[in-house]
């Protein structure tokens, strides 16, 4: 049979030709666009520009996802205290076995402090807003009355000629200024959403007063046992508020202006303060060997390399390095895992403070926004402090490294803090809404199927029928 014949200035019809079907015809117009035939080969896709433009964009609606925050949060305290565990092992050992103890001695101690502060972070994740909001006048009342006990000659006890524990009995100690920070975000940001409820902030009284007096008076308790870098940690907390609660430029130079000015007088009046602010930035031990360990440090650093010497060959922890498993464990993890893990740490502190920082610029409840942003001040405050002291760019204040260093008393307060922040990121309308969306309906599977006791699985069927 001829084939049919195509007259001149017409076109074949679609998916055929003269000669029959086009086969390596790969789209049909359909109703004015361009749809592809099933089972034809797409084209290949631009250059390398297009893809990176494309991988781009998923990441960027991969980052804006409802859970990206809380899923941050979770993942970075995790590995951040992880890590820690392991380092506190490694760094600890000599220091352990040269006291007659077992190796694992501190790394015991601090494991039964991570087991009881991740039942706290699952507890404070879990408690309503509102739960937390009543707590905070107790838990500020409670970190008070132990704050003055430190105190008390015969139950407070000095440790390097800082007098803030508490002995529990046994090898347990307690520090409650490390408690203090966590009682002063929760209740000033209590205390500031009420104000902003009732339009009070917009009065510089309103937004000093009782803020600002009560965190001088945990200050002064702190100061009393010549404590610091808590303390400074804590002025950062107050600041942070401040900011928060809109203080004006202003009022809030003049804070900072007035807090400058006694920690100036506390440096100039303290010989060993004074010590320590000489061996900011020091390559040399000096005179009476008063910087050796800040220049440690630095050595620890410097012999890592790119990926350290291999993790518990470390040359520094054998004596070398004071308070190689508490203050000055970044060193340590420079030495052994070079500039590679150190890095890691911070992009780890770094994805938990933009997440931090992200819960509180979405929330629209104050006292989330408050307590969020207190949080987050307070743990990149004492992470910018301990990191910056080992690398020689800031004084050693003696604060450890969040989640990190050894210390029950510090893991324990930070650990409830970063289950606030997981509480605060699943309580936004979005993430709510993603979690009840991944629950299944009570009696009824989301894959069609269900489940009966003492029966196998059935399908559902439209009919009802089985």
């Amino acid at each position: 049979m001829p084939a049919k014949q195509v007259l001149p200035g017409r076109r074949p019809s679609a998916g055929k030709s003269a000669a029959g079907p086009l086969k390596g015809l790969r789209a049909v117009k359909v109703q004015g666009r361009r749809r592809p035939v099933p089972g034809a080969r797409r084209p290949a896709g631009g250059g390398p520009l297009t893809r990176l433009r494309r991988t781009q964009r998923q990441l960027r609606r991969a980052w804006d996802r409802p859970l990206t925050a809380y899923y941050l949060i979770f993942g970075s305290s995790l590995l951040i205290t992880v890590l820690g565990l392991v380092m506190v092992y490694s760094a600890s050992m000599i220091k352990a076995l040269q006291l007659g103890l077992g190796d694992a001695y501190f790394f015991k101690k601090q494991f039964v402090a991570a087991l009881i502060g991740t039942g706290l972070l699952l507890v404070a994740s879990r408690v309503p807003v509102k739960l937390h909001r009543a707590l905070s006048y107790p838990v500020l009342a409670g970190t008070l009355f132990l704050m003055v006990l430190v105190q008390v000659p015969g139950i407070g006890v000095s440790i390097n000629g800082n007098q803030n524990w508490i002995s529990l009995g046994g090898p347990f100690m307690l520090q409650p200024s490390e408690f203090g920070k966590l009682a002063l975000i929760l209740w000033g940001a209590d205390l500031l959403a009420r104000k902003g409820d009732r339009g009070l902030l917009t009065q510089w009284k309103h937004l000093l007063v009782p803020l600002v007096p009560v965190a001088f008076l945990l200050l002064g308790l702190i100061m009393l046992g010549g404590d610091m870098g808590t303390a400074m940690i804590l002025g950062a907390v107050l600041f942070g508020l401040l900011w928060l609660a809109g203080a004006p430029t202003r009022l809030f130079a003049a804070v900072l202006a007035f807090a400058g000015v006694i920690v100036a007088l506390l440096i100039r009046t303290s010989p060993h303060r004074m010590d320590r602010l000489a061996c900011l930035g020091a390559t040399d031990p000096g005179k009476n060997d008063l910087c050796w360990q800040a220049v440690h440090g630095i050595y620890a650093l410097a012999s890592g390399g790119w990926f350290g010497s291999g993790l518990g060959a470390s040359v520094e922890k054998w004596g070398q390095l004071p308070e190689a498993h508490t203050d000055f464990i970044f060193a340590i993890t420079g030495e052994e895992l070079g500039l590679a893990g150190t890095l890691s740490v911070l992009a780890l502190f770094a994805a938990l403070g933009y997440a931090g920082i992200r819960v509180a610029g979405r929330t629209e409840d104050s006292f989330v926004r408050y307590a969020a942003g207190g949080v987050t001040t307070w743990i990149t405050a004492q992470a910018v402090i301990n990191i910056g002291a080992v690398l020689g760019l800031l004084p050693i204040a003696g604060v450890p490294l969040p989640l990190f260093s050894y210390g029950g008393s510090a893991l324990l307060p930070t650990m409830f803090a970063v289950g606030l922040l997981i509480a605060f990121a699943r309580e936004e309308p979005a993430a709510r809404a993603a979690l009840a969306m991944r629950q299944p309906k009570s009696g009824w599977k989301r894959t069609g199927q269900r489940w009966k006791s003492m029966r196998r699985r059935v399908k559902r069927r439209p009919s009802g029928e089985r």
